[in-house]
Parts: structure tokens; C-alpha cells; sequence
């Protein structure tokens, strides 16, 4: 009897390595679950590098203007001008190793399900850390003279009153509309206890205009002073001042932070290498490696767009 022909899946053009296009779909998997899960990688400010260790963000101050007597020579005026420089921070990866013995026995796709579970790890670590820069920039005093600072409110009930959060996340948006931050692009972002809080607070529908901007059979609230309100479980919530797991430089205390709310160029990524997965097979270990990893630093650009509401001053 002749053995069968199969038709390998994983082949491209039947020939070379039987899982060269399965690594395609893995890699899909990833970035589909990465851009799922967070809820800051578009909401701030991103540039791709093609090499290097840094990326310069330069920072203007403000013009201004006046009223020019007849005759008088006009000679401009001088813009005062900073940068930020976001160095790239290690390799982050997420690994997991599969071994053959174990994947034979199992009776459903395991490393589809792996590597979903690599995307929502790399896309927790990824918020989590350009969460930590929003705070560090409401936390950050001018970065050009002349310019605000990041601001900050603090109520020991911004974790238990939505109604307090309600106005507290109001009056920020009045605070960014005092700095010239412009409406577009801004974004609060609160943990699920305090967003639900929020929805429970009763003022996400404006009765007057008799439009509906939340729900409490949905569990909804759109916006707050016109700034959309995230939910989102990525959030920095713990004193990370001695988290050696985390870069040197976005090491503090995170414990009191509730509400961030923030324009996006008050925090910026250098990206010198996007999520990526690479899948190798071990002979000596009789299993596949499976990694996921991207490659970028970050950092805070303009404090005066960031603001922080907190239930206490942080430790230093």
C-alpha cells in the first residue's frame, strides 16, 4: 500500500519549512490581541524609529501678539523653545515553551490560544508603562518657561464617591481648557470600580437636554466635559518605587492615581520595534518556543496636558 501525499498547511508553494505560513497567523493572532487589549497605544503620541537608542520631541512655548503703532519697525519676537529625549527601554518579551509530548496529548489548539495570551500580556505591560508617563507628566512641573506644569487633585474619596470623581474629572477638563489644551484628543481613563462608580453617580444623563450620555442598564458613561472616558483594567495602581521590573525611570508611587486625564501629546513612544512573534523548535527540548517581543521606550512630553486625580500626595 503507498503512503499517502499530504498536503501540508503550513508550506508555502509545498515546499521549505511545514509551518512557515503558520507563523503568519500566529503573528496575526498577537497583534490582534495586542491592539484589543490596549487602551492607551493610540491615544498618545508614537514614533517609529529605524535605529538608534533615542528620539528628540521638541517643545514650543507660546506666541504672542500685540497691537503695532504706525510706523514702528517690527522685529518679531522670540519663541522660547525645550525637548524631550524617550530613550529606548529593554526588549520586553513574553515566552512560552510547548513541548511535544504535551501538545500531542492534547486533544485542542493550544498555541492559538498561547499567543493570544502573549498579545494581552505584551498589551498590559505596553499601557501600564505609558500609563506611568501620563502620571510622571501630571506630576512634572513645565518643561518650557513660561508654560504650566502638570496638574493634580487630591480627595481621600476618589476611590468610593462617583459623583465627587464626576466633578473631579470635570473641573480637569476646565483646568486643560485654562492651559489652551486643545479639545480634540483628550482622554480619561479609570479603573472599572471607579468608572462603575461614575455610572452610579446618576449624572451621565443630562436631563435638561433629555440626551442620553451613559446608561445604567448598560453600564455606560460616554464623556465628561466632552472628554471620552476609557475603562480599562491597565491602570498603574500599586507603589512601584522599588518594582525592579520595571524601568529604572518609571519607578514611583502609583497607589493613590484614580483618574488619569490627559491630551495625548502629553506622553510620547519611541518605537524601534513593533510587536513581533518568533517561533522556534528546539530538538534538544523536544518542543516549540514560542516569543513575543517589541522594542520601545517612553517618556512624558508636555506636562501641562496631563492631571491626575488621586486619593492621596504620593510617596517620594
Amino acid at each position: 500500500m503507498a503512503n499517502a501525499t499530504p498536503s501540508r498547511l503550513g508550506q508555502e508553494n509545498a515546499a521549505g519549512d511545514v509551518t512557515a505560513l503558520f507563523l503568519k497567523v500566529m503573528s496575526g493572532e498577537i497583534l490582534a490581541a495586542f491592539d484589543r487589549e490596549s487602551a492607551f497605544r493610540m491615544r498618545h503620541m508614537v514614533r517609529v524609529i529605524a535605529n538608534g537608542k533615542s528620539a528628540q520631541f521638541p517643545v514650543t512655548g507660546l506666541a504672542q501678539a500685540s497691537y503695532h503703532t504706525p510706523g514702528a519697525e517690527i522685529t518679531g519676537q522670540t519663541i522660547r523653545h525645550g525637548e524631550r529625549v524617550i530613550v529606548i527601554d529593554d526588549m520586553l518579551i513574553s515566552p512560552i515553551f510547548v513541548s511535544n509530548i504535551d501538545e500531542m496529548m492534547n486533544y485542542y489548539d493550544v498555541r492559538s490560544i498561547y499567543s493570544n495570551e502573549i498579545g494581552e500580556a505584551l498589551a498590559k505591560a505596553y499601557d501600564q508603562n505609558v500609563a506611568r508617563v501620563f502620571v510622571e507628566a501630571a506630576r512634572s512641573p513645565a518643561v518650557v518657561t513660561g508654560l504650566p506644569g502638570g496638574g493634580s487633585d487630591t480627595d481621600a474619596d476618589y476611590d468610593t464617591d462617583g459623583t465627587k470623581l464626576w466633578t473631579g474629572i470635570f473641573n480637569a477638563g476646565v483646568e486643560l481648557d485654562t492651559k489652551d489644551i486643545p479639545m480634540a484628543d483628550r482622554y480619561a481613563w479609570l479603573k472599572p470600580v471607579q468608572y462603575a462608580l461614575v455610572v452610579q453617580s446618576e449624572k451621565v444623563i443630562d436631563r435638561d437636554l433629555n440626551e442620553m450620555n451613559g446608561s445604567l442598564a448598560e453600564g455606560l458613561v460616554k464623556r465628561i466635559n466632552s472628554i471620552p472616558i476609557i475603562k480599562t483594567n491597565n491602570m498603574p495602581t500599586t507603589d512601584d518605587r522599588a518594582n525592579t521590573a520595571i524601568p529604572a525611570a518609571r519607578r514611583a508611587d502609583y497607589s493613590p492615581t484614580q483618574v488619569i486625564i490627559a491630551h495625548r501629546n502629553a506622553a510620547g513612544t519611541v518605537q524601534l520595534q513593533d510587536v513581533t512573534m518568533e517561533q522556534d523548535y528546539d530538538m534538544r527540548r523536544q518542543g516549540h518556543l514560542m516569543v513575543g517581543k517589541y522594542l520601545v521606550g517612553h517618556g512624558p512630553l508636555r506636562p501641562e496636558a496631563a492631571f491626575e486625580l488621586r486619593t492621596a500626595a504620593p510617596l517620594e
